[in-house]
């Protein structure tokens, strides 16, 4: 998953994990989904349905904006929560300083996840509340979304129907 830059480019020899690659992965995870939207948005066009081929446009061209990352911040990031579970177990230290999610005390915690999220497993953004002890259990909250993917929580129609809304509310109630 690794690359060079290649030479002609800015960076060259600069080790990353490339773009392309990440969106192949992306596409990849929901080949359907993604063929039935841009499905949908030919028939759009076709219709002259200018509205919902603009959302469409408009998902798409933030979906597929994707950058090169850092290598070393790519694979400490696989290795630190996905391989070793480091935060969980009471084990990671960034700064010379071990992080610990039960100092955290002076705020309200709302964790949110998709239902169909295929990058987070259920659960993975909930377990924050058991970690986050020195939180008063009354400042606690989840929400689950309904039918979206790890993407769509915090993009398009149900960010600005669902999400959104609930996010003001948690906010407005904390807020003091």
């Amino acid at each position: 998953m690794i690359h060079a830059v290649p030479q002609n480019y800015p960076g060259a020899g600069r080790l990353v994990y490339p773009g392309f690659l990440q969106h192949a992965g992306f596409m990849a995870m929901n080949p359907d989904r993604h063929l039935m939207s841009h499905w949908e948005f030919y028939e759009d066009l076709v219709k002259g349905d200018e509205e919902d081929a603009a959302a469409h446009r408009k998902f798409y061209d933030e979906y597929n904006a994707v950058l090169d990352m850092p290598a070393a911040y790519y694979l400490d990031t696989i290795r630190v929560v996905f391989q070793d579970f480091l935060l969980p177990k009471g084990e990671w230290v960034v700064g010379g300083e071990k992080v610990t999610p039960s100092a955290i005390k002076r705020t309200a915690l709302l964790s949110i996840e998709g239902e169909l999220d295929d990058i987070s497993g259920a659960g993975q953004t909930q377990a924050v509340h058991d970690l986050c002890t020195g939180v008063a259990k009354s400042k606690h909250q989840h929400l689950t979304v309904e039918g979206a993917g790890h993407y769509g929580i915090f993009s398009g129609r149900r960010w600005r129907e669902t999400v959104y809304p609930q996010v003001r509310q948690f906010i407005a109630r904390h807020t003091a």
